[in-house]
């Protein structure tokens, strides 16, 4: 396994301070432009359990401690990325007016198809902003510090996988692309359960594929679904402050700990997840 490549395009995380308690089917290829008038996006089908082949599994690796991460604004800031297809889907789908990319923000974590049913936008946004995040796959950075986090954390015998908001063909993909997908032992998205976060489907697969002990589990997450998910699986979550997050909202519904910075994860790690072997 390797330790993680050394060329990604990196955002810096924010000053670090000491952390405050607040007690799978393979990756798909780009879909191609259409017409404003693209059709409906059907609804989600049935979740099929993902297959191990596409999420990295380490052959023959056990583990007794895991870590589960969100992807955007945790692993990776795409950010801008995500705006600029959001404007260009509203622009193709609605049409004039400004796109509420805010409100698109504050929903961060679900899935893509249920946002656009809470916001009451049209389904067929989907296409194209999907089209528009792969084609600006490449512009998307890697946080500061998040690939030697991994690295420790394997080094220090844990499992990893991503629980994320975006489709896992989608999440695969973009992880592929900036060189990080072998850096975990399953990426697994939002269309591989029946329900995605806030519900505990993703985290409670995760875990069984690691074969980790669930009082032995956290989750990392920037997003108040995230620490709704990491709740209702029973695990402690991190709420990581390094991205484009409101603290004070993600504070508010008392995370294990609030980590500035991707290093502090493994220091609550290792104070907090015990190894039979310490």
């Amino acid at each position: 396994m390797t330790t993680g490549p050394t060329n990604h395009r990196t955002a810096p995380a924010q000053a670090a301070t000491n952390p405050t308690a607040a007690t799978s089917s393979a990756a798909t290829a780009p879909p191609t432009a259409t017409s404003a008038a693209a059709r409906p996006v059907a609804p989600r089908p049935p979740a099929a359990r993902p297959t191990s082949a596409p999420h990295r599994h380490v052959p023959g690796a056990t583990y007794d401690r895991a870590v589960l991460f969100d992807l955007d604004g945790v692993l990776v800031n795409s950010f801008a990325v995500m705006r600029q297809a959001f404007e260009i889907a509203y622009a193709e789908v609605v049409g004039d007016g400004p796109p509420p990319f805010e409100e698109y923000n504050r929903h961060l974590g679900r899935y893509f198809p249920d946002i656009m049913r809470i916001m009451d936008l049209p389904l067929a946004m989907e296409e194209p902003f999907v089209r528009e995040s792969y084609r600006l796959a490449g512009e998307v950075e890697v946080f500061e510090g998040v690939p030697e986090l991994l690295a420790d954390l394997r080094g220090h015998g844990f499992g990893t996988a991503v629980v994320t908001g975006k489709s896992g063909p989608r999440a695969r993909s973009l992880l592929g692309v900036l060189g990080m997908a072998e850096l975990f032992d399953h990426i697994i998205g939002s269309d591989e359960v029946a329900n995605p976060k806030p519900a505990p489907d993703m985290l409670l697969l995760a875990t069984g594929l690691l074969g980790v002990p669930a009082d032995r589990v956290v989750m990392v997450g920037d997003a108040l679904t995230d620490l709704a998910g990491a709740r209702a699986a029973g695990y402690p979550a991190l709420a990581a402050l390094w991205g484009e997050t409101d603290e004070a909202e993600l504070l508010a519904a008392n995370p294990a700990a609030a980590v500035r910075k991707p290093s502090q994860v493994l220091d609550w790690c290792l104070a907090n997840l015990v190894d039979d072997d310490s």
